[in-house]
């Protein structure tokens, strides 16, 4: 079954109790809260009374937006797990590394899928999934360096969790959900142009390409959640009009 959801760092400015009540507002069901901003790393507390109010209000916690990148010198793993428990996450989002795939070497690619095998492992003993995201400049910025990755990290425990990357080429974004299925965790949604995250458009524009993409998703076991980033203007008011249009879509 698929859920809707907000990622909280689309509206980095609003205190946490007014991204709940817009997402209650709007109908939403979940909330992926960001590590950055509203869940900061390693501050317990903060965590568990955001997953409370969260809870309270209804509504689920789809994922902990950690960006840890398997660098234990920038953001140690030990931090970014106690906030997820803290908070009742059950997912972890993360980055693979600081570089492209292009530029990054045999040597580079091994240190860090030793640092992410590890930080997956710890997880997993606390009942706790990690997904990479698919993501440019680092090593899931093609399929082909993503599928590499999880192999050299060695684990089916570690998911991916996939956005539409070719800035608006839905014709490349297709062959890259499916191979990513059966490694899929959550989903984020937008509608980018050719200028990338600085390009948004109403979801609406773009209900024919994720009408598609779901038909995919759906194919995928579980449950998950389609979570939605980048909104207009960051403006409230789309988001509500993209909330109408996501749900929608998933309850097709």
């Amino acid at each position: 079954m698929l859920h809707s959801a907000l990622c909280s760092i689309t509206f980095r400015d609003l205190p946490v109790e007014e991204i709940i009540s817009l997402c209650k507002d709007a109908g939403i069901q979940g909330i992926e809260w960001g590590g950055d901003v509203h869940v900061p790393h390693g501050e317990v507390e903060i965590a568990r009374e955001v997953g409370e109010k969260t809870r309270a209000a209804g509504l689920g916690i789809s994922a902990y937006g950690s960006y840890y990148r398997g660098e234990e010198d920038d953001l140690p793993f030990a931090k970014v797990l106690a906030s997820a428990k803290g908070l009742g996450a059950t997912l972890i989002r993360v980055w693979a590394g600081r570089k492209s795939s292009e530029d990054s070497s045999p040597e580079d690619r091994k240190t860090l899928a030793t640092a992410i095998r590890e930080a997956v492992l710890l997880a997993d003993a606390e009942g706790i999934t990690v997904a990479l995201e698919y993501h440019g400049n680092t090593l899931t910025d093609t399929q082909e360096s993503a599928h590499q990755f999880l192999r050299e990290v060695g684990t089916d425990k570690l998911k991916l969790f996939w956005q539409p990357r070719t800035r608006g080429q839905f014709e490349n974004d297709i062959p890259e959900l499916k191979a990513v299925l059966p490694h899929l965790a959550n989903v984020h949604c937008f509608h980018w142009g050719a200028n990338g995250w600085k390009d948004r458009f109403p979801l609406q524009d773009g209900v024919k390409d994720w009408a598609a993409y779901l038909e995919y998703i759906r194919q995928a076991e579980g449950d998950r959640y389609i979570t939605l980033e980048f909104v207009k203007d960051n403006d409230p008011e789309q988001f509500r009009a993209d909330a109408n249009t996501l749900n929608d879509l998933i309850t097709v």
